[in-house]
């Protein structure tokens, strides 16, 4: 479980359609972020963006949209953080990771 105190923020952009190998990069990378001991990760659905390659994803009322952006989003200790940063690095192809210092002033949950 994270900690109150100094801690690192993790963010991965992808798109909905990536993956790798044959699975989805969304499961790929919560899997190995479950199996690393990673205290937490959320997943937010973009309704409206675009990327580096300049095509806008949008959803439509009445029509599902296939290919929205993602964004995965990871709040950990430096120290169980940082050694997985290079194969998160491998695993996303097409993409953005960006990772900051953060403070952890509350953590509620189990107890």
């Amino acid at each position: 479980m994270v900690m109150p105190g100094p801690a690192k923020h993790l963010t991965i952009y992808i798109d909905e359609i990536d993956r790798l190998k044959e699975k989805p990069l969304l499961e790929a990378i919560l899997a190995f972020l479950y199996k690393n001991g990673i205290s937490g990760a959320s997943v937010f659905r973009g309704v409206t963006g675009f990327g580096g390659d300049g095509v806008v994803h949008r959803a439509r009322l009445l029509e599902l949209a296939e290919n929205l952006p993602l964004k995965i989003e990871v709040v950990e200790s430096a120290e169980k953080l940082d050694p997985i940063l290079p194969d998160l690095l491998q695993m996303v192809g097409k993409g953005l990771i960006e990772v900051r210092d953060t403070t952890i002033l509350k953590v509620s949950g189990k107890d």
